[in-house]
């Protein structure tokens, strides 16, 4: 089973860094749905990831991960 998730990289990750964890969700069965690889602000990938996979990449988590969401829908209401 897959979930849907975007993956934030630490501002000092390099696009060759990015690139090759996004590499590893497709050849892990994943497929990657948007690369921000050189944005100031953010870097990282949107991707449906397998869950065992999800695992390997949580396990990175502040060493070069800066946090990985489930990726879903956001609204605002107006009043």
């Amino acid at each position: 089973m897959s979930g849907k998730y975007i993956v934030v990289f630490k501002k000092t990750a390099t696009p060759e860094q990015i690139r090759k964890y996004a590499d590893d969700v497709t050849a892990n069965g994943g497929q990657v749905k948007d690369l921000w690889e050189n944005r100031p602000l953010l870097k990282g990938f949107s991707a449906e990831i397998p869950n065992n996979f999800v695992a390997h990449l949580q396990s990175l988590q502040g060493d070069l991960i800066d946090y990985i969401e489930p990726d879903s829908t956001v609204t605002i209401q107006s009043s």
